[in-house]
């Protein structure tokens, strides 16, 4: 029998940086009761993207970050967008370079992540925010 369900996670972060959210992912494909299926994931935000990355060696995140801060670096005077700071625009750039749409197959009840995949909030602007992130879980319950 086909199953579906729809909530959404609030997701506090610190400022900029990774905020992993895979085992609250999981949780809520469990709670759906889904066996074989799929999992989509929609960020509601413009300045926050979504990433499966390795979650297992910290310096992969600290990698990142030091990329994109010399790509689309804070205050550059490209940029005429800065209702909210010298980081406004970039946290778009930053988004528009990456996703706020994710989709990962569920097989056994869980999502199919590698080994060392994790799901993460990627959080561009620099002072805390709350996200919201749209999980659509459908497949069937057998």
């Amino acid at each position: 029998m086909m199953r579906q369900t729809l909530v959404t996670l609030k997701v506090a972060t610190k400022g900029r940086g990774f905020h992993e959210i895979t085992r609250d992912v999981q949780g809520r494909v469990a709670q759906a009761g889904v066996q074989t299926g799929l999992c989509t994931l929609h960020l509601q935000h413009t300045s926050a993207s979504l990433l499966i990355q390795e979650n297992a060696d910290p310096d992969v995140r600290r990698d990142f970050e030091r990329f994109f801060a010399r790509l689309v670096p804070d205050g550059d005077a490209l940029f005429v967008h800065t209702a909210e700071g010298d980081d406004d625009m970039p946290a778009h750039v930053r988004t528009a370079l990456t996703t706020v749409n994710l989709s990962v197959p569920v097989s056994g009840g869980r999502l199919c992540l590698g080994t060392w995949q994790g799901i993460y909030v990627w959080e561009h602007r620099r002072v805390p925010h709350t996200r919201s992130v749209v999980v659509h879980v459908i497949g069937d319950e057998r």
